[in-house]
C-alpha cells in the first residue's frame, strides 16, 4: 500500500537555477539521455563493487543492464536499471538538492563573476536535471539494493516542489519515467533514442536495451577497442574502427594504443591518417579527440588534449581521472587535463620518431602530407623544438634526387672540423641547386640542407640550433680559404689586375645606382659571375622573405652585389668598357636581374625577355 505523498520545497532558487541549467548549460536536448544512461552505469557500477563483498542484497541474481522504452501514444520514455538504487533519504538527498554546496552560493558567484555557467559549476552534480529540458513531468521509482528498504516515487514538474511517496517495487534499481513536453515529441521515438545511444554511450559497459517483447534489441556496443589489450586486437580491427570513426576510407599510417595507470589514468587509441584532407564523408568537421568518461563519451571533439600542430590526429580517449563540469559537456581545465596532454603528446611524437627509423618509407608518406604541421609546432612555440626537431626532414646538396635527410643524419655525416649546420632559402629544389651561393659549399662537397617550403622560412625566426650546432645561412657562411682558393683568386687577379677590376666595379655602381646597397668583389663564388647578399647589420634573408610573404607593398630590399673576377662574363664586360660601354651595361643589367632571379626577389621576370633578345642578337654566327 502506498501512503500519503509527502510534498517538498526545493531551495528558493531552483527555478532560476533550473532556467539556467537547461537553457545555458546544455547546447543540445539530446544530452539528456546520455546523462539518464550515466547515472544509472554509475548505479550499477556502485552496485557491482557492493556485492565484491557484501552478498546480502535485494536481487543478487539480476542481470546488470539499463532498459530503455516508449510509448509513442502518450508521449513517455521509461529508463530502468538495476543498479543500486536509493532509498527515501537518498532521493531528498541526491533529486531535492541540486547543489550540496548551495544554489544559492551558485548564483551569486555567477552574479558576481559573471562567467558563462560552465565555467564555474564543476562542483554542482546537476546531470539528473538535464530531463527537464524535454520532460513536462518526471517520476523516479527506486528501490535500494538493502532488502529492508522500501520503494519510494518521486515526482517532480520542474516546478519550485516534489513530492515523495512509498510505493509498490519488487525489484532492486531505478525506473525514470519521462512525460515528454510538446516540444520534445521527437523523442518519443526508438530509432531516435538508439542514435543518441550510439552518438555518446556506445561503449557503456552494461548492456543498453531497447524496446520491449520480441523487438527488444542491444543497443550499444559495450566493449570498447581501446579498454582492449592491444595483444588481443588485430590489425584488420584497428583499421575498421578507424574507418568507422572516421569514414575515411583509407587505412591509417600507423596507430597508437596505450593503458596507463600513472601518472594519469588513461586508455587510448590514437590514429595518423594516411592523407591531411579528410574523405567527403569525413565525420570529424573540426579538429579533436572523442573525450571518454567511465565509456560515456564527453566531448566530441577536445582540443584539450594535443597541442594544435598534432591537429591531425584523429582517435579516442577515455580516463576516469576526469574531472567534469556540470553538464558533462566540457572539461574543466585541471592538472589531469594537462598531465594528459603531456602523455599523449608524448606518445604521438614518439611513435613518429619510431616510424622515421623503423619504416622510412611510411614515414616519407606522413612527411610529405603533415610536414607543415610539424614546422608550424616549432614555429609557433619554441618549447616544442627539441621534441620536434628530430622529426624534420629536408632535401639536400648531397642527397639523392627525392631523398630527405634528418638533422640526425646530417650530424652524424658532418666532416671533421664542421661546427654548422648549413641550410639554404629557395622557392625550390632547383632553385637551390643552382644558387650562386652554394659555389664553394658544391666544391668542397659540404652538405647543405634545403629550406623550400614557405614554413621552413617561419621555423628559422625560433629554431636556429640542433644537438649542439648552430644552424647557418650559406649567404652568410664564413668559410677559411684552402690553398686551391688561394690559387683561383690569385689566378683571376692575373686575368684581371686590380686597376681593371676597379673599373668593372665602378660601372656596376654607376648602371645600378640606388638599385644595390653596395657592389664589391666576391670571396666566394667559382662558378657564378655575382650574387646578392644582405648589407651587414640587415635583417636577413629569413625575416625579408617573411615581409615578402605577409607584406601586401613588399619592396625589393637593397642588396649588396658581389662581382666575381675570375668568371669569364666579367672579364667580358671589362673587356667591352674599353670598345662599347652599351654592351657591357646591358651584361651589367643582365646579370643583376639574374641575381634577382637567383634569390627569389625578381619582381617580374618577363621584363628581362627583350634585354636577352638584343643580347642574343649580338652573339656571331
Amino acid at each position: 500500500m502506498t501512503k500519503t505523498a509527502e510534498s517538498f520545497q526545493f531551495k528558493a532558487e531552483i527555478q532560476q537555477l533550473l532556467n539556467i541549467l537547461v537553457h545555458s548549460l546544455y547546447t543540445d536536448k539530446e544530452i539528456f539521455l546520455r546523462e539518464l544512461i550515466s547515472n544509472a552505469s554509475d548505479a550499477l557500477n556502485r552496485v557491482q563493487f557492493e556485492m565484491l563483498t557484501n552478498h546480502d542484497v535485494l536481487d543478487p541474481d539480476a542481470e546488470l543492464g539499463i532498459w530503455l522504452s516508449v510509448d509513442e501514444d502518450a508521449k513517455t520514455i521509461t529508463i530502468r536499471d538495476t543498479g543500486i538504487g536509493m532509498t527515501h533519504d537518498e532521493l531528498i538527498e541526491n533529486l531535492g538538492t541540486i547543489a550540496k554546496s548551495g544554489a544559492k552560493e551558485f548564483l551569486e558567484r555567477l552574479k558576481e563573476s559573471k562567467e558563462h555557467a560552465t565555467e564555474i559549476i564543476g562542483q554542482f552534480g546537476v546531470g539528473f536535471y538535464s530531463v527537464f529540458m524535454v520532460a513536462k513531468e518526471v517520476e523516479v521509482l527506486s528501490r535500494s539494493y538493502r532488502k529492508d528498504a522500501e520503494a519510494v516515487r518521486w515526482v517532480s514538474d520542474g516546478s519550485e516542489t516534489y513530492t515523495i511517496e512509498t510505493a509498490e517495487k519488487p525489484d532492486r534499481g531505478t525506473t525514470i519515467t519521462i512525460k515528454l513536453n510538446d516540444d520534445s515529441h521527437e523523442f518519443a521515438n526508438l530509432y531516435r533514442l538508439e542514435n543518441i545511444i550510439k552518438k555518446y554511450s556506445d561503449f557503456v559497459t552494461y548492456p543498453i536495451y531497447v524496446g520491449e517483447g520480441d523487438d527488444r534489441r542491444t543497443a550499444n556496443q559495450q566493449t570498447a577497442i581501446w579498454r582492449q589489450s592491444p595483444s588481443e586486437v588485430e590489425e584488420e580491427k584497428y583499421n575498421e574502427f578507424y574507418k568507422q570513426l572516421t569514414l575515411d576510407f583509407t587505412d591509417p599510417l600507423a596507430h597508437i594504443h596505450l593503458s596507463v595507470d600513472a601518472p594519469v589514468q588513461v586508455k587510448a587509441l590514437l590514429f595518423i591518417p594516411a592523407t591531411r584532407e579528410g574523405s567527403v564523408f569525413s565525420l570529424r568537421k573540426e579538429p579533436g579527440l572523442k573525450l571518454y568518461s567511465r565509456n560515456v563519451l564527453i566531448e566530441e571533439y577536445s582540443t584539450d588534449l594535443l597541442p594544435n600542430h598534432y591537429r591531425f590526429v584523429h582517435g579516442v580517449v577515455d580516463s576516469e581521472d576526469i574531472s567534469l563540469s556540470v553538464s558533462r559537456e566540457a572539461v574543466q581545465n585541471t592538472r589531469v587535463i594537462n598531465k594528459l596532454k603531456n602523455l599523449l603528446t608524448k606518445r604521438v611524437t614518439r611513435a613518429l620518431e619510431e616510424m622515421g627509423k623503423d619504416d622510412p618509407e611510411k614515414y616519407r608518406k606522413f612527411w610529405d602530407e603533415f610536414s607543415p604541421f610539424i614546422k608550424e609546432g616549432i614555429a609557433t612555440d619554441p618549447t616544442t623544438i627539441e621534441s620536434l626537431a628530430p622529426l624534420l626532414r629536408f632535401p639536400c646538396s648531397t642527397c639523392e634526387p627525392d631523398e630527405l635527410i634528418s638533422l640526425k643524419d646530417y650530424v652524424e655525416k658532418m666532416s671533421d672540423g664542421q661546427e654548422e649546420i648549413y641550410y639554404l632559402i629557395a622557392d625550390s629544389i632547383a632553385a637551390a641547386a643552382n644558387s650562386p651561393h652554394m659555389d664553394r659549399f658544391k666544391k668542397r662537397n659540404i652538405p647543405v640542407l634545403y629550406m623550400v617550403d614557405t614554413m621552413d622560412t617561419f621555423m628559422l625566426t625560433t629554431f636556429r640550433e640542433f644537438d649542439g650546432k648552430k644552424l647557418q645561412n650559406v649567404e652568410t657562411a664564413k668559410l677559411d680559404d684552402t690553398d686551391e682558393d688561394t690559387a683561383i683568386d690569385e689566378a683571376a687577379k692575373e686575368k684581371l689586375p686590380d686597376d681593371q677590376f676597379a673599373e668593372v666595379i665602378a660601372r656596376f655602381k654607376s648602371v645600378l645606382g640606388e638599385r644595390v646597397e653596395d657592389v664589391r668583389e666576391a670571396k666566394h663564388l667559382h662558378s657564378s659571375p655575382v650574387r646578392l647578399v644582405a648589407p651587414e647589420g640587415s635583417e636577413g634573408q629569413e625575416m625579408e622573405r617573411i615581409r615578402r610573404l605577409l607584406e601586401k607593398d613588399y619592396k625589393i630590399p637593397k642588396r649588396v652585389l658581389e662581382i666575381n673576377r675570375g668568371h669569364p662574363i666579367v672579364q667580358n664586360i671589362a673587356a667591352l668598357l674599353k670598345t662599347d660601354f652599351g654592351k657591357a651595361d646591358l651584361l651589367i643589367e643582365q646579370l643583376f636581374d639574374n641575381a634577382l632571379l637567383a634569390e627569389g626577389l625578381h619582381p617580374n621576370p618577363a621584363e628581362m625577355l627583350p634585354r636577352i633578345q638584343k643580347l642574343m642578337e649580338m652573339l656571331k654566327g
